[in-house]
Order: C-alpha cells, then sequence, then structure tokens
C-alpha cells in the first residue's frame, strides 16, 4: 500500500534563531577566553616557536568558525520543518546536505520534551522521540505546541500498536 505524503509543512518557532545564536556567542567567548589565556602563558612562559604559530591558526579558525555561526541559525531556521500524521512523522532540516526523515509511528518507543536554560527564557522546548535505534528531535518549539505534539505522536503510537 503506497501513501503520498507530503512534504511538512510545520515550522519550528522564530526564537529558534536567538536562542541558537546566543548558545554559539557564549561557545565562541569561551573558546576566545581560552585561546587568550594560551596567548598569555605562551607570552609568560616563552614556549617553542611552533606554539604560538598553533595558536595563531587557531584563532584564525575560531574567527571564521564565529562568523559562520552568526549565519548559520538563520539557514536552520528556513530549512526546518516538520509534521505528524497517523502514519508517520517527518522532519526535514538541513542547510547544505537537506535531510528528510520519516518515522513510523509504531516505531517510537518514548516521546519526551527537553528545556534548558535558553530554550526556558523564550517560552521553548524540544521534542525528542526515540525508535529502536536512533533518536530523533525537534528543536524550538513553542511550549504549549511542544506539550501537545508529545501528546499527539504518542496517541498515534498507542493507536498504531494496538492495531498491529
Amino acid at each position: 500500500m503506497y501513501t503520498q505524503l507530503t512534504p511538512p509543512r510545520e515550522r519550528i518557532s522564530k526564537d529558534a534563531v536567538k536562542v541558537w545564536l546566543i548558545g554559539e556567542t557564549i561557545l565562541n567567548a569561551i573558546g576566545f577566553l581560552i585561546l587568550a589565556v594560551l596567548f598569555y602563558l605562551d607570552y609568560r612562559y616563552s614556549w617553542k616557536a611552533w606554539a604560538g604559530w598553533i595558536l595563531k591558526g587557531s584563532t584564525i579558525i575560531l574567527i571564521l568558525g564565529s562568523l559562520w555561526t552568526f549565519i548559520h541559525p538563520f539557514f536552520l531556521y528556513k530549512s526546518w520543518r516538520y509534521d505528524v500524521s497517523e502514519e508517520f512523522l517527518q522532519i526535514k532540516s538541513g542547510v547544505l546536505v537537506e535531510r528528510h526523515e520519516l518515522v513510523p509511528m509504531t516505531k517510537i518507543q518514548s516521546v519526551a520534551t527537553k528545556q534548558g536554560p535558553l530554550l526556558r527564557k523564550y517560552g521553548l522546548c524540544s521534542v525528542t522521540l526515540t525508535t529502536m535505534g536512533s533518536s530523533h528531535t525537534i528543536p524550538a518549539l513553542p511550549q504549549e505546541i511542544a506539550v501537545q505534539l508529545r501528546s499527539q505522536i504518542v496517541q498515534y503510537a498507542k493507536i498504531k500498536e494496538a492495531e498491529s
């Protein structure tokens, strides 16, 4: 039995971009702080010349990575889509490499919502579902929608399990 699937249409919250930007900025700040300490130690203890070159190369890589982290969240937001039906959960994501996943409701073993400090500040949750061999996450949904989605997936998975 072949069913025609429409591409997923549901989007994650626009606040996802803010959360990702803040998280990446914190990680970049930690990276620059560590590099600053290493540069100080290099200056203070006169490490070998090659250590200075490694630090300079690491700085260039961190700067380029930091620039990408201010662009990447916008692309991620534009590419994230999901949809739920009685048969499947569809997840489409990816910036450079597009990924489209179909998770049968009969294979879902558990569904959970997760909320860290940044997500909590913006009233968002991530929904994570697990199957026998993998885990799938829909990031940064408004809290009410995440709870409804979790309940809906549990309902569909239970119905499909009863039919099997």
